[in-house]
């Protein structure tokens, strides 16, 4: 067995190539078939070198700079093209590293999905509703109006959704994603055309999803869960690009918005816990070596790679429709409160963006038009103008790209760039990215400290569990506004709005 390298024996693997971009060469770890690229400022420069400097990989092999140890162990799966890639958000997760994405060329046999590089909360997102309101109406209802929340949608681990739903109906909702939510009457028509897929991924087959994934799903839609998840009510702070403003209706500082974050819940977690069993035994019968069994994976075209990506796709579905459930509590929440409709108050959906999916997608590799399977984990889709896939509402202004912040902290609002399809597959950050892991955070913070910071800053909470509280505090994450200028200044997506919190619904 080689003998460990040393840190500075590490760090001669890695290239500082610009003042914003790092290159990891071929070698760092065994088996690269690309080199590894990630972009940080100076601040994340440092998170990013200094990241739980002495680790233990999950085949007990200790070692230093986990988060580009991974970069690198993507780099080493086979069909891989260009680069993996790690955004300024990005930190040390299971498999691929959360903030992290790569590329797989469908036209080579060997080339494989691996569902560490989507995560378990499948099509974990964000979605952004915009309001006529002001702030200046909102403040004097705002502690009625976050209750009013909290009390429509369902919260916290194993918290059970109001949304009425059978078997039968659960099948239907896999399929046919915010298509059903449209057909029972929870989402307006348009919200369908300001999501991503349109709110739905046609290859999902829900004959591919376990029993015990549905058993997990079905009394969840409609519900918050725990962890990073919530529901915001922000308000419009500063706006850097005016005509994108305009076109997604957003184009008054104090404007009051809502964002939903959340995922498929415990229906996406069974489906990749199913996959990573399946995965295992296609990679002995392959003969499929990675470096990290974390990074299990399977051939695209073999049975296990198709069943996979069907069943993601249902779990994709499920979550887009568990955000239109959430969508339609917020709205009823709103109306009743402020004794009008939800037409009356324009709660138009802005855009609703995925940040943990694999899709199948159309790019120019090598000057040649290739088709990839593209992984992004904690990484948000971010299409330049003129896109086909975007609507024909962001044209000319590039895909709107929603990205939250930590809790009590600001969100922003991006726009795709050109330059970003060509760099990232179209590919920018998801959010701030931890910094301390939840253990720590639990360790070194008092949820009162925290509660008493955000009641300074003006900021409504209704949070069922003070333990998250504290995992969720600004400390435990990195800084949202470092990570958004850090894409802006590489170019592979662009500032639009910044959005400040003023009340916060929490798990």
């Amino acid at each position: 067995m080689p003998k460990p390298r040393t840190y500075l024996e590490e760090l001669e693997f890695i290239d500082k190539v610009s003042s914003h971009t790092f290159r990891i060469k071929k070698g760092f770890v065994p088996n690269m078939n690309v080199e590894g690229k990630f972009f940080v400022n100076p601040s994340l420069e440092h998170l990013m070198f200094e990241e739980l400097k002495h680790f233990t990989n999950s085949q007990g092999i200790g070692g230093f700079l986990p988060g580009m140890k991974q970069i690198g162990n993507v780099a080493s799966l086979p069909g891989i093209v260009k680069n993996s890639i790690g955004l300024p958000d990005i930190h040390s997760g299971y498999g691929f590293a959360i903030g992290n994405m790569a590329a797989f060329d469908m036209s080579n046999p060997d080339s494989v999905v691996s569902p560490g590089g989507v995560g378990f909360d499948i099509n974990c997102g964000v979605r952004l509703i915009r309001t006529n309101l002001s702030v200046k109406d909102v403040e004097p209802v705002k502690e009625q109006l976050a209750q009013s929340l909290f009390d429509h949608i369902p919260v916290g681990v194993g918290s059970k959704g109001i949304i009425p739903m059978g078997a039968k109906d659960l099948d239907e909702a896999l399929e046919m994603g915010m298509d059903w939510s449209l057909r029972e009457g929870y989402i307006w028509a348009e919200d369908k055309e300001h999501c991503e897929e349109y709110g739905r991924m046609l290859q999902a087959d829900p004959s591919k999803v376990s029993v015990k994934a549905k058993k997990r799903g079905l009394p969840q839609l409609g519900t918050l869960g725990a962890g990073n998840h919530y529901a915001e009510i922000q308000v419009v702070d500063e706006i850097f690009d005016n005509y994108a403003a305009k076109t997604m209706g957003l184009d008054r500082k104090g404007q009051v918005c809502i964002m939903i974050h959340c995922g498929s819940r415990g229906l996406g977690h069974q489906v990749a816990t199913d996959a990573l069993v399946s995965m295992e035994r296609a990679m002995s019968r392959d003969n499929i070596e990675v470096n990290d069994r974390q990074l299990a994976c399977a051939r695209i075209g073999s049975t296990e790679g198709k069943n996979y990506l069907s069943a993601m796709a249902a779990a994709a579905n499920y979550a887009w429709v568990n955000r239109s459930s959430m969508t339609f509590l917020t709205r009823q929440a709103f109306a009743k409160v402020f004794n009008t409709t939800p037409d009356d108050l324009d709660m138009h959906m802005i855009y609703d963006v995925s940040h943990n999916v694999a899709k199948i997608e159309e790019h120019i590799v090598e000057n040649k038009l290739k088709t990839l399977l593209v992984h992004r984990k904690g990484a948000t889709r971010a299409f330049p103008p003129h896109h086909p896939l975007i609507p024909v509402d962001y044209q000319i202004t590039g895909q709107p790209v929603l990205i939250g912040g930590s809790m009590g902290t600001c969100s922003y609002v991006l726009t795709g760039t050109e330059h970003g399809m060509k760099e990232t597959f179209g590919t920018t950050c998801h959010g701030a990215g931890r910094a301390l892991s939840r253990a720590k955070s639990r360790r070194n913070l008092d949820y009162l400290e925290v509660l008493d910071k955000l009641k300074e800053k003006g900021i409504a909470i209704r949070v069922a569990s003070p333990k998250l509280v504290m995992e969720e505090a600004p400390e435990s994450y990195k800084d949202v506004t470092d990570v958004v200028d850090t894409c802006h200044a590489v170019g592979i997506s662009k500032k639009a709005i910044k959005l400040r919190p003023i009340a916060v619904i929490k798990g």
